[in-house]
């Protein structure tokens, strides 16, 4: 049989934790914010978002990101529609074609909340 040494308890009194020095996220902000990091968590997502940022004008269209990345053009528009959904890329048709276009601000939101939380 295992046995199990538990700590000590910690002591009533006083202050254990120090108090909060800046406004915690909401649970709107956290959970928009989670959606975005989630759609990052694919290195194929990332290697799209990072291809469409390095495009001349900042837009690629589905048909010039297939290759970069050796996967199917139903692959790839399934994971720009996650990019999309949220909220780092733009997505406007052009007759048969979607281009897409990195939202102004978003990796900068991103990029201030890991900022922030390394301090």
């Amino acid at each position: 049989m295992t046995t199990i040494a538990l700590a000590p308890a910690a002591p009533t009194s006083g202050t254990c934790c120090a108090p909060l020095v800046r406004e915690a996220a909401d649970p709107a902000a956290a959970a928009d914010l989670a959606r975005s990091f989630k759609a990052l968590g694919d290195p194929t997502r990332v290697r799209l978002l990072s291809i469409v940022a390095a495009h001349d004008g900042g837009e690629a269209c589905v048909c010039d990101l297939t290759e970069p990345v050796g996967l199917s053009q139903p692959t790839v528009s399934h994971h720009l529609k996650i990019l999309v959904d949220a909220g780092l890329l733009a997505r406007e048709q052009r007759g048969k074609w979607a281009y897409y276009s990195v939202v102004p601000g978003s990796l900068d939101r991103l990029g201030a909340l890991l900022s922030e939380a390394a301090r």
